[in-house]
């Protein structure tokens, strides 16, 4: 068995804390203790339900000063940002409290003779595989609507965010949630293998890589076991000949840099018609020369550190491999001397196929310049990927716009003339290698339920 589970402050480099791991019994107690309380928690009213819901909403904002200053702590986030979170994470309970009753309450149908219903009813835990870029909303954004649908929840959170994970339980069940019924299980990948052949496991749900997602979602069909995977993107953002260049380069500024670049929906790929591509170009790296690397709790600080040595090494020859196969250093490229996982803020132009900046996702603060020869040119680039979570498109048309990316853009989400990360009214996945299955929205309330029919004679 390996060692201990460690957080270490991306800041300092000093560890935070170590969590031993579990023994295989005691995780199998984790387990036994959800499914036990998933047995009384699915015969509990929608509105019962709902009001532990709203208790966690409103908990989560009374310990939001706590939660934020240990997320910032643990992953190196923008302070600002860790608050934020929170607030997002808040307002998903408001919004399934308030929609879930509806969302999941029984369906009456027209059959040709008797009465037909259709019920969403609890399958029974489900499995939650999370990442460290969002400690609170990764673990939120699921758990919420499965706690709703009456299901047990798990979560493995990953290592850098150990004690946001124990957090949150504790936070759950101080609003009132079951003692159990939202257990952490602190495990290796081993170990988690075996969690997932588990009987009680009746659902997996994993937000990672898309390696990640093809092994846990290979292992879970052979198990039959349903899955939700969201495995990451390179998002393309598009800036049309009539877009407002001045709002493009603002918007992607923040899109490319929000949560330290650390984000599987950040923009990432610009991609920018002939017509705008030197302005684009020029006023973007203008912005991205001067933005600020520094304490994460300093208000005057844009740029916080990567979560660990290893993602800013990655990043950073993912970065050189570019440069190397022909794409041009246009700001940033070096990894400051000094104390913190720190990667400059980072522009990279006349990007082309072969490249990893083209390629694959750039997981921190690189962004990557490619010129399209127009419209529909840049349509086509965008559509290129392998991925295809979300994207972009900035343009004057708005309606033209709207139709384009429900009729061309081959994503989850699109995006026009605004950057955004989730919405709990909007369903939140992706399509190709950027998984399936949705999160939010009543979509995602209906994800872990068994749409069961009903009929009587």
């Amino acid at each position: 068995m390996s060692g201990p589970l460690k957080t270490t402050n991306p800041l300092t480099e000093q560890v935070i804390d170590t969590y031993p791991l579990m023994s295989d019994a005691e995780a199998t107690a984790v387990v036994e203790a959800s499914h036990t309380a998933f047995l009384d928690w699915r015969l509990k009213s929608l509105e019962e339900r709902a009001g532990v819901i709203a208790a966690i909403g409103a908990e989560l904002r009374r310990s939001k000063d706590d939660f934020a200053r240990l997320m910032t702590d643990e992953v190196g986030k923008l302070l600002k940002d860790s608050r934020s979170e929170v607030d997002l994470c808040a307002a998903i309970c408001d919004y399934t409290a308030k929609i879930g009753p509806d969302a999941l309450a029984d369906e009456e149908r027209e059959v040709d003779s008797g009465t037909a219903y259709v019920t969403h009813s609890p399958i029974g835990v489900v499995y939650g595989i999370q990442p460290w870029n969002f400690p609170a909303y990764q673990a939120v954004r699921y758990s919420i609507a499965s706690l709703m649908a009456g299901n047990g929840v798990l979560l493995k959170h990953a290592e850098p965010c150990t004690g946001s994970g124990l957090f949150l339980r504790d936070l759950y069940e101080r609003a009132g949630l079951p003692k159990g019924l939202f257990g952490v299980l602190l495990i290796s990948h081993d170990q988690s293998d075996r969690i997932l052949e588990d009987d009680r496991i009746r659902g997996v749900t994993l937000t990672g890589s898309d390696r990640a997602g093809r092994a846990v979602g290979a292992r879970a069909a052979e198990l039959v076991k349903k899955t939700v995977l969201e495995l990451g993107s390179n998002d393309a953002y598009l800036v049309f000949d009539d877009a407002d260049l001045e709002l493009a380069v603002e918007t992607c500024v923040q899109g490319r840099l929000y949560n330290n670049g650390q984000t599987c929906v950040n923009a990432k790929r610009f991609i920018v018609t002939e017509q705008n591509h030197d302005a684009f170009l020029k006023a973007y790296a203008e912005k991205f020369e001067a933005i600020r690397m520094g304490d994460p709790s300093d208000e005057a600080t844009q740029l916080g550190p990567m979560v660990t040595k290893k993602q800013r090494d990655t990043l950073h020859e993912q970065v050189r491999e570019s440069i190397d196969k022909g794409a041009r250093l246009v700001v940033g490229g070096e990894i400051p001397d000094r104390e913190g996982w720190f990667y400059p803020a980072t522009v990279l132009a006349d990007v082309a196929p072969g490249q990893p900046a083209y390629e694959d996702e750039l997981f921190g603060p690189a962004a990557a310049i490619i010129k399209a020869r127009d419209d529909m040119d840049a349509l086509r680039i965008a559509n290129s990927s392998r991925y295809g979570l979300g994207g972009g498109i900035f343009s004057r048309d708005v309606e033209r716009a709207r139709l384009l990316a429900a009729e061309y853009f081959d994503t989850g989400m699109v995006f026009i003339n605004t950057f955004n990360v989730a919405s709990p009214a909007m369903p939140f996945g992706g399509v190709k290698t950027s998984g399936y299955g949705r999160e939010h929205g009543p979509e995602g309330l209906k994800e872990f339920v068994n749409v069961k029919s009903i009929r009587i004679g």
